[in-house]
């Protein structure tokens, strides 16, 4: 902001700003004509520094009177009126001229205010500013005069306080020159603000249509001094003055300071970390506090961590000269000579220490880091080298016997300043609040919580969040009486509502913090106002969010979750998931809420520290599955964990990978009550997209798994002889099982995977334990088994097909002895469509034969019975692409049994045939392959095979019943 336009900007309230007439400027008008009927017969403008105490009183006893009877926010009136006063010294009368007069009237804001005082001198703005105490105003109203005003009014001052030097004129200085270290840019206020813009106002070239003498101007010279240069002027020229230890600690600070913000000494200082910082303003507002010659020992806590910030955060000034610099170096060297010894002597101890020293003994240590930056970055001239050195000398001389004493100052108040950062947001508040919330020794303590309550918006980030939790269980575990847990409690109340208004990617990150410190139980683990009621609390609102499911209400949803999941997640959610199953139509709303914590793909670390686990599929395991009472709470669970896996645009809380290790694999064995539900599981995760090249289920043991779907197939063998109370899956899960075998050989076929070393033992390994099953597992594989293995079938099969050595190898079998080959034809034919068309092509009868396509059908029919027991619904018969001949005499045989009609399936639903055993009934692999004898329901024979011996196509041999020889009996 340019100067005229900061004038613009007024205080509130005050239409004309500063330079308004009224009630106060008559009172301040009274007074300086008393102070000029007192100094009679000389004017105002020639009162010099003894007339002060005689006629000085007038005007500060009308400075009283306006602050009595005018109150105003921060004595805006002593600003006003030392403006006023200024600006009357610094801009010229105006012409006594008519029209002039009627100019200043109109356009000139300052001229009705200015034309109530008399015209005075320095002498009165500086005995007036020093009455006040002021030194901070004095320097904001000289920084905003151009910049040769400013150095102009600067030398006005050294050269008053030069002459007749009192101990008052060298502590004003001093405060001066203080102030101008400490000064910021852009903190000026209303009346700072207008008296800048007015003096830059009167220093351009005004643009005058009326003929009026334009006002002096006030011309900077550009080659003149800074104000560093004219600083050490001063001080050089009052140093016979300064006798006061106190007063020489501040002028060695303010000088060793100034050396050291100037640029081009030193590598420029980056913040100190925040405690230190902390403990420094600790440090300082406990010397003023125990200081009663202090300025700043009346002024409240707040007031003096403000001072104190800014004593700390001094901005560096313009680069000086290289004879500036060294010349300021010179002075100190010699200020430190004499004055060093006996300075010594007054800071033997911290009782003893007071503000200005401590602020010496901080100087001189930065100050002796920046020589040893300066003497190795500089090419330096011999006398140059030798003040270096010299001072350096000194530096550390005088440290040594007085810098042990700022490890003694007492850093009591450390909390209280910090709370004071925070309630003001003064620099570093920010930093403030990471230590608030994590320093365990401030914490819930009155004060503390009621910081926290105050100012929780500035608390409103995951990091602090996280920080108050940390530091309110480690409270609740130290504290348990009363008082404590009623702390606890509204500490936890506040902690909470900061985290509410985070955005729900911050909440996540919170989240992510409370299961990495306190795993699933969260805060409910540690602090007990937590536990007391939240079993409440969560069933009441998981109840309502249920009884009100809507797109229009989930991200209210969401927002309630998100506070219970901050307190226990594990808890809720376990309910979340048991109420995904038990309360119909609800299960994608309450996976929509639980997908919008991605923080719950948390992985907990058990006993095996290499295999950590999903807490959400805990959860599931825990609350859900094994008690899954009905077919619509299984088809809710299945829905549920689909949408955990892929919830459209949100992130998988679960992956297929996980699920499979956490459903299926502990499931696959014949006898678990969960195997149909893990194999729909397993089913459904199989049609999830793998998110990378390799597909996810090679993470999932995939060898084991397939043993494990061919052994279930290879219990099927043996369904009709599994008792009742037996677990067993149905016949109707065998299709589920052959579709997921299917898909898995896809996967993991030759083609998906490079022909590594550990692939094809892998493939041996399976090969090898497969080959103790049911034969007819392993021609299921063949899409994975590749060119490696040729499928093994009974020798038998060769006498009725031309089979490709190449690819089949022949099996000397107990079970298929001679005759036997129709029904290994048939067992072939229900592997898949594929094997049966080629088995159809591979059939060796000859069809124009009557009496071998009648011995055919008598076979084929016989087999056929043989395996229906053990088809699940899927099997369609007969198999499609039959020569017509065959197809004929089939049908004409099959439909006066009732088996088949013409085009219909020969069987549609599972079933056990009528006579057998009880129990499930016969087994294929004990009736028809141990010798024993085959008693068929005749029903299920053809008319021609009832009462006679079969002695071939299909009814001899064992699978005629009787073994190799052996006949049905029917």
């Amino acid at each position: 902001m340019e100067p005229a336009e900061r004038g613009a900007a007024m205080a509130p309230g005050c239409p004309g700003g500063p330079w308004a007439v009224g009630e106060e400027t008559a009172i301040l008008h009274g007074g300086f004509l008393l102070a000029a009927r007192l100094l009679q017969p000389r004017p105002l403008r020639e009162l010099r520094k003894a007339d002060w105490p005689r006629a000085g009183v007038p005007i500060t006893d009308a400075l009283r009177e306006i602050g009595e009877r005018c109150p105003s926010p921060r004595g805006r009136w002593k600003e006003e009126a030392v403006a006023i006063v200024w600006a009357k010294i610094l801009l010229p009368a105006p012409p006594a001229a008519a029209a002039a007069l009627e100019w200043g009237w109109k356009e000139d804001g300052f001229f009705s205010v200015g034309a109530m005082i008399p015209d005075v001198n320095h002498t009165a703005l500086f005995e007036l500013v020093k009455a006040l105490g002021a030194p901070r105003l004095f320097v904001q109203l000289l920084l905003a005069l151009p910049p040769g005003v400013c150095r102009a009014q600067l030398e006005s001052l050294v050269q008053y306080i030069s002459s007749d030097t009192s101990p008052s004129d060298v502590s004003f200085f001093l405060d001066v020159w203080w102030e101008v270290l400490k000064h910021r840019e852009g903190q000026e206020d209303a009346t700072v603000s207008a008296f800048g813009a007015l003096i830059h106002q009167h220093g351009g070239e005004p643009s005058l249509e009326d003929g009026l003498q334009p006002p002096k101007r006030f011309k900077g010279d550009p080659a003149a001094p800074g104000l560093p240069a004219v600083l050490l002027q001063g001080l050089k020229q009052i140093r016979g003055s300064i006798a006061q230890p106190r007063l020489r600690c501040h002028a060695l600070a303010n000088l060793a300071e100034l050396l050291c913000l100037s640029s081009g000494l030193g590598p420029g200082d980056s913040p100190l970390p925040i405690t230190e910082h902390l403990a420094k303003l600790s440090a300082v507002v406990r010397l003023w506090s125990s200081d009663t010659e202090s300025r700043y020992h009346p002024c409240g806590l707040g007031e003096k961590v403000r001072e104190a910030q800014r004593s700390m955060s001094l901005l560096c000034l313009t680069k000086p000269s290289r004879e500036e610099l060294f010349g300021g170096l010179d002075l100190l060297c010699s200020l430190l000579q004499a004055w060093g010894e006996e300075l010594q002597g007054t800071l033997g101890a911290a009782e003893e220490l007071s503000f200005e020293s401590y602020r010496l003994l901080e100087a001189l240590t930065s100050l002796g880091k920046n020589l040893d930056f300066l003497s190795e970055t500089r090419d330096l001239e011999e006398g140059e080298t030798h003040l270096v050195s010299e001072l350096t000398q000194l530096t550390k001389d005088f440290l040594r016997d007085t810098s042990a004493v700022l490890e003694d100052l007492d850093t009591s108040l450390v909390s209280s300043v910090a709370m004071a950062i925070i309630a003001q947001r003064l620099d570093r508040h920010v930093d403030t609040c990471s230590v608030f919330a994590s320093e365990k020794t401030w914490a819930c303590s009155k004060a503390w919580l009621e910081c926290l309550v105050e100012n929780k918006v500035l608390f409103q980030t995951p990091e602090l969040v996280l920080k108050l939790l940390e530091t309110l269980v480690s409270f609740a575990t130290s504290h348990h009486d009363k008082e404590a847990q009623e702390l606890q409690m509204q500490v936890t109340k506040a902690v909470v509502e900061c985290y509410t208004e985070l955005s729900l990617s911050d909440k996540n990150k919170v989240i992510s913090g409370v299961l990495a410190s306190w795993g699933g139980p969260g805060l409910s683990q540690n602090v007990q106002v937590v536990r007391e009621g939240f079993q409440e609390d969560l069933n009441v609102t998981l109840n309502q969010i249920t009884e009100s499911v809507s797109d229009e209400g989930l991200a209210r949803a969401v927002a309630s979750v998100a506070r219970l999941t901050l307190l226990s997640p594990e808890a809720t959610v376990k309910q979340v998931c048991h109420l995904a199953v038990v309360n119909l139509g609800a299960h994608q709303f309450l996976a929509q809420i639980l997908c919008s914590f991605p923080a719950l793909s948390f992985l907990e670390s058990h006993e095996d520290a290499g295999r950590p686990r999903s807490l959400v599929l805990r959860c599931l395991q825990e609350a859900v599955w094994g008690k899954l009472s009905t077919a619509r709470e299984e088809e809710q669970f299945l829905q549920f964990l689909a949408f955990l896996m892929q919830p459209g645009s949100a992130t998988p809380l679960v992956s297929p990978a996980e699920v499979t290790k956490a459903f299926v694999l502990p499931s696959l064995k014949s006898d678990s009550a969960q195997i149909e539900l893990s194999l729909q599981i397993l089913s459904k995760v199989l049609g999830t997209p793998s998110c990378s090249e390799e597909h996810w289920i090679k993470s999932c043991h995939p060898f084991p798994l397939l043993l494990s779907l061919c052994k279930l197939l290879d219990g099927y063998t043996k369904y009709w002889h599994q008792p009742r109370e037996q677990l067993f899956p149905s016949l109707e899960t065998k299709d589920l099982i052959l579709n997921i075998l299917c898909q898995l050989c896809e996967l993991l076929g030759p083609e998906t995977v490079p022909s590594s070393e550990l692939w094809v033992q892998s493939l041996a390994w399976l090969h090898r334990k497969v080959a103790s099953l049911d034969w007819t597992v392993g021609l299921r594989l063949k899409s994975l088994y590749g060119d490696h293995f040729k499928n093994e079938v009974p020798a038998t099969l060769f006498e009725i097909c031309r089979l490709p050595e190449d690819e089949w190898t022949s099996q000397s079998w107990p079970a298929y002895g001679p005759g036997s080959g129709l029904l290994a034809w048939m067992e072939c034919c229900c592997v898949s469509p594929a094997l049966r068309d080629t088995m159809l092509a591979l059939l060796n009868v000859n069809v124009d034969n009557p009496e071998e396509v009648n011995l055919f059908s008598k076979g084929f029919l016989v087999a056929l019975i043989q395996v229906l027991p053990w088809c699940s619904h899927a099997l369609r018969a007969p198999p499609a692409g039959l020569p017509a001949p065959l197809q004929l005499q089939l049908l004409q045989l099959a439909a006066p049994r009732g088996l088949a009609a013409p085009g219909a399936a020969l069987l549609r639903q599972p079933h056990r045939p009528a006579g057998l055993p009880a129990g499930h009934g016969g087994s294929r692999g004990s009736a028809l392959r141990a010798g024993g004898v085959l008693h068929l329901h005749p029903a299920l024979l053809p008319p021609a095979a009832r009462g006679c011996h079969a002695a071939s196509w299909g009814l001899r041999g064992a699978a005629a019943g009787g073994g190799p020889g052996g006949a049905v009996t029917v």
